[in-house]
């Protein structure tokens, strides 16, 4: 769990970041879950579109994504979330906070 001072550090760099994938219909899949493991290790800090046609609320769908990439929703806005897992790369410069 994060701290809000942490949390609002951390939705201040995700302002200027773009979507990395969609989540839609065809809803959670292994594909997805390793796509998205992929780009956290790379960056630490995603965000992900949540399309209505998932047929789930943002929420719910955020928290499910969350689980099974062993990472932390820092927010959910409208229907993007944001997702944070620290990257196990050495040769990678972490967020600070």
């Amino acid at each position: 769990m994060f701290t809000s001072k942490q949390r609002a550090h951390l939705r201040s760099l995700a302002s200027t970041i773009k979507p990395v994938m969609q989540v839609g219909k065809d809803g959670i899949g292994e594909n997805l879950v390793n796509s998205l493991s992929e780009a956290l290790e790379a960056r630490e800090l995603i965000k992900v579109t949540l399309l209505p046609a998932s047929g789930e609320e943002g929420d719910n769908l955020a928290e499910n994504l969350a689980e099974l990439l062993g990472a932390e929703v820092v927010a959910v806005i409208g229907r993007k979330a944001i997702l944070y897992r620290r990257s196990s790369r050495k040769d990678f410069q972490h967020i600070e906070f």
